[in-house]
């Protein structure tokens, strides 16, 4: 099931990750056809300040994945929607409060990115700056309701924003370029306006009565607003080092090619970003599955998760890396048409660029999977030596050797330092060299339950309940438990199984169903997950049925049950002790 999981949300997460780089990218595009190599330096310069809105989405991104993956992991629907209501509040004060300081000071704020205090330079940057933006709350709403449209299965409606947002964005800029002539302003105006189309499409389902998450703001808690920071600084740490990347390369740009050198990182950079989006995916599904399978203690899903995740990675980072080597001249000569020194600057750029995205998307499966594992200050260090660090360092120095192509190693060096880096530290405290996907979790010795302790099954047919509730029974006996409460528990399997076979699973689809049974102190804990049509046991037992009184008496038996809808999966746990069956 996990692999199945992986491969529906990794190319949500993907699609996901453009809602940002798409407009980014297509401004790019616009800017270099109509306004020129000079006004794609404006908009180099300006991506600081661009990636500061980004962070902030992001960062609230990650704490809803990781608040939320906790409250899915113990099965609390009430925690979701304060996560729910809590996530929107605190995008609404932090994103109105950004826009507003952008807007007050967005002359020192172009000085400052290096584009001087006059000039045609100073003017366009500036003017993007301002009408970019206006759209900061509607690019950080996109991006932190993302994880509630996965988490409800609403992936669909994720790609038709997408693609709303990309009509819209082109739309809007041909409108600007050719109509109105609004210049650097138009341009950024255009994103903000497509990312508000965005936030209408998806907001339909959020304001509809089938949304499976409620919104009030008496839901809206410090606690939670706490639990999101902590959870989304991990990422920020991430994302201001690539802020930090990104002004100093500029910086060292300028000294040794000039401002078109500048414009050739400005495309290298948005070309790079829409590719990277392969990363974030990974990183994405990594964050929300590894916290889920953390929080209900399952080393197994969690190993199993960590070698799938590599193993996407290096296909998708040689397969995109390989497109990116062969494509660099017709993806450049969009953003650039004529040819020149930037176009070759760029070129080059992106080609040494694609060598390092292999790394990228390991690194992203690692340290995503440390911040979900809660290893958080391991995965700040290699963020921070990722983002900003290593590459940093290695573009200074190659800009002293090889000038401006030196400075292009800097992606495909400081993503393999960071993962030698991090393979080392792996090896040292696993004491030996290994590529088995078990050490590099770094999971505590008592995490989890043993294997003695533990029974996993999968169902596809009805003709394997009545051996999976006999294997529950043999293992209730084979850890001591009396005979009638080996019977409650195998008749917990045999109830709540047949109902979902028999009620749940759909002709002519591959339906499954995980059925997993611990036993850690004296406490017996079942968990059933399929993937059929959603169906709370819980909240929703007819009396007239026999399936009803099946799952009424499982309900009388449990000292806990808790029903969760998430990721498209239906998540049963019920939670026994030997005196509760008795």
């Amino acid at each position: 099931m996990i692999r199945k999981l992986i491969k529906q949300m990794l190319a949500a997460q993907t699609l996901s990750a453009l809602t940002v780089s798409l407009c980014l990218l297509i401004d790019n595009i616009m800017i270099g056809r109509f306004l020129g190599v000079q006004a794609i330096a404006a908009y180099g310069l300006a991506n600081p300040v661009l990636l500061v809105i980004g962070a902030i989405g992001s960062m609230l991104t990650a704490g809803v994945q990781v608040a939320c993956s906790k409250s899915l992991g113990s099965g609390s629907k009430e925690e979701t929607d304060k996560g729910y209501s809590s996530a929107i509040g605190l995008m609404l004060g932090i994103s109105l409060a950004f826009t507003l300081l952008v807007l007050l000071f967005r002359n020192p704020l172009a000085t400052a990115m290096g584009a001087g205090s006059e000039g045609e330079l100073y003017d366009q940057t500036r003017d993007y700056l301002a009408g970019f933006i206006i759209g900061a709350p509607a690019t950080m709403g996109a991006l932190a309701l993302v994880p509630f449209l996965q988490m409800a299965g609403q992936s669909g409606l994720l790609i038709v924003a997408v693609l709303g947002m990309t009509v819209a964005d082109v739309g809007f800029d041909l409108l600007n370029v050719l109509v109105f002539h609004g210049g650097m302003f138009g341009m950024g105006l255009a994103s903000s306006l497509s990312y508000y189309v965005a936030m209408a499409i998806a907001m339909g389902y959020f304001l509809s009565k089938k949304c499976v998450f409620r919104f009030s703001m008496k839901l809206i808690s410090r606690e939670k607003i706490k639990e999101l920071f902590v959870g989304g600084v991990p990422t920020v740490v991430g994302m201001a080092a690539s802020v930090v990347l990104v002004f100093v390369l500029n910086k060292i740009l300028l000294n040794v090619g000039g401002s078109e050198a500048v414009a050739a990182y400005s495309v290298l950079m948005t070309i790079g970003n829409a590719s990277n989006c392969i990363s974030t995916g990974v990183g994405g599904v990594s964050l929300t599955l590894s916290g889920i399978l953390y929080n209900e203690e399952d080393r197994t899903g969690l190993r199993e998760l960590l070698k799938l995740l590599v193993r996407y990675a290096v296909m998708l980072g040689v397969a995109v890396g390989a497109l990116l080597i062969a494509f660099a001249p017709v993806l450049v000569g969009i953003f650039i048409p004529e040819t020149g020194a930037a176009q070759n600057m760029a070129i080059l750029g992106v080609r040494l660029f694609a060598l390092g995205l292999l790394f990228c998307c390991v690194n992203n499966a690692l340290k995503s999977m440390y911040q979900g594992t809660e290893r958080v200050v391991l995965m700040e260090i290699i963020s921070a030596l990722e983002g900003a660090a290593l590459p940093a360092l290695c573009a200074w120095l190659g800009s002293l050797v090889w000038g401006v192509t030196g400075v292009w190693l800097y992606f495909v060096l400081g993503e393999s330092l960071t993962l030698l880096l991090t393979a080392l530290y792996v090896w040292k405290k696993n004491g030996g060299i290994t590529l088995k996907a078990a050490p590099f979790l770094l999971l505590k010795q008592d995490f989890g339950v043993q294997k003695e302790n533990l029974l996993e099954m999968d169902l596809h047919s009805i003709d394997e309940v009545v051996s999976a509730a006999e294997q529950a029974q043999r293992f209730c006996r084979q850890h001591g438990q009396s005979e009638k409460t080996a019977n409650h528990i195998a008749l917990c399997v045999e109830e709540m199984a047949s109902n979902t076979v028999l009620h749940g699973f759909e002709k002519g689809k591959n339906n499954h169903l995980s059925i997993r049974i611990q036993h850690k102190e004296n406490r017996w804990t079942l968990r059933f997950r399929d993937d059929c049509r959603a169906f709370d046991p819980v909240s929703y037992t007819p009396k007239d049925t026999q399936d009803a009184l099946g799952i009424r008496v499982v309900m009388a038996m449990a000292d806990d049950i808790r029903y969760t809808y998430s990721l498209n999966l239906n998540n049963l746990t019920i939670k026994l002790s030997p005196k509760a069956t008795n």
